[in-house]
């Protein structure tokens, strides 16, 4: 009589193999499923602090509450933020602000107050599904959503294009590239940016197929085709997005392209580690911008 041992063995490394198919499988459908999910962290109204008059109060600047509809319908809403007292070179720039990709409008007053005193005119907007703005957030939405901003301020406020710089931190660094290739603005200021929302799948779930994911955001394809000065901002040390990110950006954007680089900062601490030498860049790049909007060099 002879046994045979190799059966049962291979039957476990078969179950094992079943299973992990099966695991990689359902992970797979999940995050297909829940892609939206996985990359929208919405915080809305009444999360955040919402009464404008008193986080302007003794900041020396004022807020006002601003309410325009994207094309597709959806309301949103924004802060439009000013210096009390409108002194300085920058102070009748405009920065547009597209925030990333958590939270809402409330929750970035400090950020928008020091945009403020560069000096600079400050329009934060929260995107669809966000804050007090109506729908759900998606790629082509947000895309939509800057549009509206755009005109909101180009047609309704009446301000000149040529005094507006776009600026997108983390994931709203792919609404204003997009932005960016549809209008002329004065500049275009990109932090903390990634390349593109696969690439980000790929640093972080290194087991999913790119092509799995369907938002796509893709603004190193993109920024090739803005026109106006670029200026990025990145940190060395950002666990989010990764240094190279920002570097690949700046070598896609072409000649001309200015590139900031923050020591020792994480994604949301490049403004609290780096503040003086990012706002150094930011006010030096609004300066550059107006002098080309007014036909300087």
């Amino acid at each position: 009589m002879s046994f045979r041992l190799e059966r049962p063995q291979r039957s476990w490394w078969r179950r094992a193999l079943v299973t992990a198919v099966v695991l990689w499988g359902t992970i797979l459908v999940t995050m297909v499923l829940f892609e939206r999910s996985l990359i929208f962290f919405p915080d809305r109204y009444p999360i955040g602090s919402w009464d404008a008059g008193a986080v302007a109060r003794g900041a020396g600047v004022t807020i006002e509450d601003r309410t325009f509809a994207a094309s597709d319908g959806v309301t949103l809403h924004a802060w439009w933020c000013r210096p009390e007292m409108a002194a300085g070179p920058t102070s009748d720039m405009v920065v547009l602000w597209f925030h990333g990709n958590a939270g809402n409008l409330a929750q970035r007053a400090d950020g928008m107050i020091a945009l403020a005193r560069l000096p600079a005119q400050v329009l934060i907007v929260d995107y669809r599904g966000y804050g007090r703005s109506a729908g759900r957030p998606s790629e082509e939405g947000l895309y939509l959503d800057g549009r509206a901003a755009w005109r909101h301020l180009t047609e309704d406020a009446g301000v000149d294009p040529g005094r507006i710089v776009l600026l997108g931190v983390s994931l709203g660094g792919a609404v204003a590239v997009d932005l960016a290739t549809e209008v002329e603005p004065a500049g275009l200021v990109l932090q903390s940016a990634f390349t593109s929302v696969p690439d980000m799948a790929a640093h972080h779930y290194p087991f999913i197929p790119s092509w799995l994911v369907r938002t796509r955001m893709d603004s190193l394809a993109k920024i090739g085709r803005v026109r106006c000065p670029i200026l990025i901002i990145h940190s060395s040390d950002d666990e989010v997005v990764p240094f190279e990110h920002g570097r690949r950006l700046h070598e896609a954007a072409g000649p001309g392209a200015l590139f900031v680089a923050v020591e020792g900062a994480g994604h949301n601490e490049t403004r609290a580690v780096g503040g003086p030498v990012v706002d150094d860049a930011l006010r030096r790049f609004l300066v550059d911008c107006r002098d080309r909007g007014a036909g300087g060099t």
